[in-house]
This record gives C-alpha cells, structure tokens and sequence, in this order.
C-alpha cells in the first residue's frame, strides 16, 4: 500500500508533467466495495436527481468538513438541466449522512491528498494555489442505455475551481462492450488524448479549467462515480485537520 507521502507526490509529479493523474488500487477491494453499498443505499433511498450543468460554483465546505479524519479511519448555486449534454443522476453528499460512513473516509482521504499536494514545499503547479473549499461530493450513476456526458470543460470562466478528482466504483467493467470511457483532451498535446477506463477503485486527478476539456463516452451498463471539485476561492476559516505533519505517517 502506497503512503499518503507517496500519493501526494505522484499527484504533484503527474499533474506537473500531465495535468492528470491517476492512481489505481486506492483503498483496497474491501473498503471500496463498503463505498459501493453506500452508493447502492443511496440509489434506494431516492436520493438521485437527473444531472445539470452547472452554470456557478455551488455546495462549497470548508476542505475536511465531513466530521471524519482519515488519520483515524486506516483499518446551491443557479443550474439548468440540459439532458442532451449529460444523462447522468446525480446526488451531493458531505459524508455525515448516516449511510454514507465510508464515502466519509474517500472524502477524508481526497482531501488529505490535495492539500497536502497543495501545501508541500517544492509541489510545482499546485504551489500556484491557495485552495480552502471543496464542493460536496457528487456521487453520479449513469443508469446505460447510452446515457453521456458530451465534451465540456469543468471549469471555464475561472470561478475558482481548479483540480476535479473522480473515484470510480465499477466492477468487472470492459470498455469495449460496456461504453462508459473518459476521453480527455489535454491542452498542449495536439493530436493526443487521455482514455481513462472507469475502473473499480480508480482514482483520477486533473486540472478543472481549460486544460482538460474532457467528455464521458456513452455507457451501456450502469456506471458509478464520485466527484469532487477543490477550489482556490478564499474562505473565513482555514480548517487544519491535514497538516503536512500529520499526514506523513497516514498508509492507504
């Protein structure tokens, strides 16, 4: 198992070099298959809503706001829906749901990981931000059928939001039959793309502004994510739960 140390600087090297990073094999089968019966509990509850374009910032919190510390867990804004662009279902949660004890810990971590990239000396690109807020996590299901997200870019009139981090929760899942890829289009890389497979435990970092626009191929099985959004927008408070300290010794 790689240290939280080691996350922090593949992230900070590949989004250097890239301006995407991925890591496989984040949290284990175990507690990545406890996060998929959260999702499929919230799937049951109703929680689900059909996905919109966001047209500003919305469901900030404060970086480390789910009650949960990682370091213990080892063992509204205005929007229109647009389904042509994106047919996913989409639910915000912020970890203190009581269903949702282990999504808490995948927060916790993300967190942990971005701003320790964000705070290290020497952390290249990321040394360009002061990031303090986060939005909730969106947890998205595409429900097949051909259901997609058309090429877009998160974050293209520079409201703040800079680095987007999806988990993927899918198992046994083939591209070829089931659809569902990530296409990203990096800038600076002409004639190049970034297919990344959304695959069960998969982490993925990248660049939310202009940089990476990127579009979710249509997908023909039922296809699970959650997203989250850090931003570089000024808050009152900034919480300290994820000293660089702290995290030295954290294992995932």
């Amino acid at each position: 198992m790689d240290t939280l140390l080691d996350l922090i600087s593949q992230v900070i090297c590949d989004m250097d070099q890239y301006g995407v990073c991925v890591v496989d094999n984040l949290l284990g089968e175990e507690r990545g298959a406890n996060i998929l019966k959260e999702v499929y509990a919230l799937e049951r509850s109703g929680a689900f809503q059909d996905g919109q374009v966001v047209k500003q910032q919305q469901k900030l919190v404060k970086v480390g706001d789910t009650g949960t510390d990682y370091n213990n867990h080892q063992n509204g804004s205005h929007v229109s829906p647009i389904h042509p662009v994106r047919g996913d279902k989409i639910a915000w949660v912020d970890g203190r749901e009581p269903i949702c004890k282990n999504i808490a810990v995948l927060i916790a971590l993300i967190d942990a990981i971005v701003m320790g990239a964000n705070k290290i000396p020497n952390n290249g690109k990321l040394g360009s931000y002061t990031i303090k807020e986060r939005t909730k996590a969106m947890v998205s299901c595409y429900p097949g059928s051909g259901t997609q997200y058309v090429k877009h870019v998160d974050n293209p009139n520079q409201d703040g939001r800079c680095i987007t981090s999806i988990y993927y929760l899918n198992k046994d899942w083939d591209t070829k039959t089931n659809g569902g890829l990530l296409r990203i289009f990096p800038d600076g890389y002409a004639n190049t793309v970034a297919d990344i497979e959304p695959l069960f435990d998969r982490m993925l970092f990248f660049w939310s502004d202009r940089r990476n626009p990127h579009e979710v191929q249509p997908a023909f099985k039922t296809r699970f994510v959650i997203n989250f959004e850090h931003s570089r927008t000024e808050i009152d408070t900034v919480p300290s739960t994820y000293s660089y300290d702290r995290m030295q010794s954290i294992t995932v």
